[in-house]
């Protein structure tokens, strides 16, 4: 790398907000998870793996039941996922690592993937 080089990457690590900074770091970790797609690029109606990290908890009716609603974000895109049944799972915190296996589909406030399987990860 030159001079030239390491100067543009030092204004750009100094002009960049936290969040930005944030969004980098999600998006790389969870561009290395194996077998993982892309929240933004992950299709709906077709098993999937997403890698990301949970930015919002809540427990809330649904259908009659309590559910545990997590969103997922993983620097490309958010999606929300739903226990239902539960209001809690041991281990699940914001900013948890999570990896879920579903399917996606379309609800009327975006993209959702409802009882998948999970693993924490690292």
């Amino acid at each position: 790398m030159g001079v030239l080089e390491g100067v543009r990457r030092f204004l750009h690590r100094v002009t960049e907000s936290d969040e930005e900074r944030l969004r980098e770091e999600i998006l790389a970790w969870a561009s290395s998870v194996p077998g993982t797609v892309r929240i933004a690029e992950a299709p709906t109606r077709t098993r999937v793996r997403v890698a990301g990290v949970v930015k919002r908890i809540t427990v809330h009716p649904e259908h009659g039941l309590e559910a545990l609603e997590a969103v997922l974000s993983d620097g490309s895109g958010e999606l929300s996922v739903l226990w239902m049944g539960r209001r809690t799972i041991p281990g699940l915190t914001l900013g948890s690592r999570l990896v879920v296996e579903g399917v996606i589909g379309e609800h009327r406030h975006g993209r959702r993937m409802v009882n998948p399987s999970f693993e924490f990860t690292a």
